[in-house]
């Protein structure tokens, strides 16, 4: 099952249900079925036998040409990334493998959607793209052994954790440098597992105007998802919409000598099998004004 958020002229974002070249509207009336994306998934599983009744109801349908994606999840509760998860970016980083898993978090202000634009900001001159597989959580979960783990997945998508790197290394805890606005593009579907197959096996590749800069499979992944589920909800719940970004192979910007950074009229394409590509243009960001201030 593939799902999307996506809007019409007349309506705000919520979520359908991708049908060939058509997207149900899973919030109409006639589903019962929530009319945003995380109440939807914190439903659980169960839920998903009406999101497949509903394809087949009187709830409408558009044209898939037609309407607007956003991110799969256009309000996550939180955004969190594993760092240093590939063995070979390991090694062109020059890090030694890590014994632990290496959490940071985005913050969820940075989402944004399919061929949304990745704004540069003028305090910083090495924004670098990371191609990454995201799983996204489906009800609230905690100690979930590794061998249940995917069980609490909705599905997959892809992410882009793009990275301030100028201010990702001036702290270990790399928040600020990777949480600048439109630094999360996600999409453009949310893949259920039952079509994905094995998450661990998955081609992934990342093109800058057209080069091919990244293309590496999941199984160099360190640590692999259940794991991560593990990992994590050993110390805390996480909540349905919750953005797992899984690590980026080899071929950063940073990973070039000299680095090869994101410039304005850069477009970066994303493909992970199974999912889809996730496309998003780079354009310079204006001097910022306040907000929130009289």
């Amino acid at each position: 099952m593939r799902l999307v958020s996506f809007s019409t002229p007349d309506h705000t974002a919520r979520p359908g249900l991708v049908l060939g070249d058509e997207v149900v509207d899973l919030s109409h009336a006639s589903t019962g079925l929530p009319a945003t994306m995380r109440a939807l998934l914190a439903l659980g599983p169960g839920v998903m036998e009406g999101v497949r009744a509903a394809g087949i109801g009187r709830a409408p349908r558009y044209a898939r040409a037609g309407v607007t994606l956003h991110a799969p999840v256009p309000d996550p509760p939180s955004i969190l990334a594993i760092g240093m998860n590939y063995r070979a970016h390991v090694a062109e980083m020059g890090r030694e493998t890590p014994k632990w898993q290496y959490w940071f978090n985005k913050q969820r202000t940075a989402i944004t959607g399919p061929g949304d634009p990745i704004v540069l900001p003028t305090v910083s001159e090495a924004v670098d793209y990371e191609g990454e597989l995201a799983l996204v959580i489906g009800p609230r979960c905690q100690h979930v052994p590794a061998d249940r783990a995917l069980e609490v997945v909705a599905g997959y998508t892809v992410i882009n954790d793009v990275s301030a790197r100028d201010w990702q290394w001036r702290t270990p805890t790399f928040t600020m440098g990777k949480s600048f606005d439109t630094h999360a593009p996600c999409g453009p579907e949310l893949v259920t597992g039952d079509e994905l197959g094995d998450p661990g096996r998955l081609g992934i590749r990342t093109w800058v105007n057209g080069e091919l800069r990244q293309d590496s499979s999941t199984a160099d992944m360190i640590f692999g998802c259940a794991d991560m589920i593990e990992y994590l909800t050993t110390a805390f719940p996480l909540e349905a919409g919750t953005i797992i970004a899984t690590g980026t192979p080899a071929g950063v910007g940073a990973g070039f000598s000299p680095p090869r950074f994101l410039a304005h009229g850069d477009v970066v394409r994303i493909d992970v099998q199974g999912l889809g590509e996730l496309e998003n243009p780079v354009v310079q960001g204006r001097a910022p004004r306040p907000v929130g201030l009289n």
